[in-house]
């Protein structure tokens, strides 16, 4: 069962390539993209630019839903991977806990009036980023780790 899925995966992502490829061939042939960006701005209306941004629409759904379906199908075929699934999700909660410790709430008098960015703003401008910055140390660190216990085996 599994290598039938595989193989219409396959050849539904080879239909969407396809797709892909036809849509942007279509829209660099077509739609003037020499111009001006504030002319280009106000061609929003132009029937290559809405076929082209529809489709990545569609792609975008796409991948939302495959997204959300692919782990509910694969904890159906194999339950045991839940118990991952929870301590993947707690190490994910304790990082964003840690983050949201070291995430500083100051703003400064520019950035206020400028960009109109509040503290609870900077405070979660401040989590993202020591959120992504841990899970790229820990990544890094997984790798380190995984190339010594390779090269001792």
């Amino acid at each position: 069962m599994k290598d039938n899925i595989a193989k219409i995966s396959r050849w539904v992502l080879y239909l969407l390539l396809a797709l892909s490829v036809i849509s942007g061939v279509v829209f660099y042939l077509f739609y003037d993209s020499g111009r001006a960006l504030t002319v280009l701005l106000e061609d929003l209306n132009n029937q290559y630019l809405i076929e082209f941004l529809y489709w990545g629409a569609i792609l975008l759904a796409l991948t939302i839903i495959v997204t959300i379906i692919s782990p509910i199908y694969g904890f159906i075929i194999n339950p045991k991977n839940l118990g991952m699934l929870f301590i993947s999700l707690g190490v994910a909660a304790v990082i964003v806990v840690i983050a949201y410790m070291l995430a500083d709430n100051t703003v400064t008098e520019v950035q206020s009036v400028k960009y109109g960015l509040s503290e609870a703003g900077s405070k979660r401008v401040g989590v993202g980023l020591y959120t992504t910055y841990i899970a790229f140390g820990l990544a890094i660190l997984a790798l380190l780790y995984s190339s010594v216990v390779r090269i001792f085996k």
